[in-house]
């Protein structure tokens, strides 16, 4: 079964969690501050993180960016916290989160979610050892094997969520994809649970593929969802 990780410095919450992760067989290792909780990362064999914002020492946005930049596993990470407005899921998605849960949360949806994120972690493998795929729309091109985007030849710099945006869009261009679908497709959350991070990652990746130009390529389908489209 697999190996998680709980940095969280309520006890009263972090006793809870861990009873019932347990309970339903996970291996569950817990330490309440995000120094103690990278070594730990290090010594075991770890599967996913669930990690709260607030923490002493160190906050979890920062330890979110050390175990995304230092960990060539790549491990899963679920940030549980108190913090739910829009503004906190994005910088909490752009320090390498692989999804956010927001407290009080329902402990079936905190399940539900580690389960999607387990099953994301284990085609990883067979996605990485297939033949490298460039997509291309227009004067843009993405390398999915090298992560690099481009449009006209110059290198455009993407945080991971905007790549994998960006990379949903380059796989269907034409074609209307709701809210749901790229919340699915990026974040990993299969249901609505009313954020509009979607609209937040959308505007962000327009101001930088658009560059300098007025030639909106991710245009707005009102009452449907997002299309990657030539603006005619």
């Amino acid at each position: 079964m697999a190996k998680i990780l709980l940095i969280e410095d309520e006890q009263n919450v972090a006793n809870f969690i861990k009873q019932g992760l347990e309970e339903d067989g996970y291996e569950v290792f817990h330490t309440n501050n995000g120094i103690d909780g990278i070594e730990l990362l290090y010594k075991q064999n770890i599967d996913l993180v669930l990690l709260d914002i607030l923490l002493p020492k160190i906050n979890g946005l920062e330890v979110c960016k050390k175990i995304k930049t230092e960990n060539s596993k790549q491990v899963s990470i679920l940030m549980l916290t108190a913090l739910d407005t829009p503004e906190n899921v994005a910088l909490g998605l752009d320090s390498g989160a692989d999804d956010y849960l927001s407290k009080p949360f329902k402990f079936i949806e905190l399940k539900a979610r580690i389960r999607n994120l387990l099953r994301r972690k284990e085609l990883l493998p067979n996605e990485i050892s297939g033949t490298c795929q460039v997509y291309r729309f227009i004067d843009i091109e993405l390398n999915d094997s090298t992560k690099r985007v481009s449009r006209n030849d110059i290198e455009i710099s993407l945080t991971s969520t905007e790549y994998k945006l960006l990379l949903t869009f380059m796989k269907k261009p034409n074609i209307v994809l709701s809210r749901n679908t790229l919340l699915e497709e990026v974040w990993g959350i299969d249901f609505d649970n009313g954020t509009n991070v979607v609209d937040v990652y959308v505007n962000y990746l327009r101001k930088k593929l658009n560059l300098t130009e007025k030639s909106r390529f991710i245009q707005t389908v009102i009452g449907m969802g997002y299309v990657l489209r030539e603006d005619k």
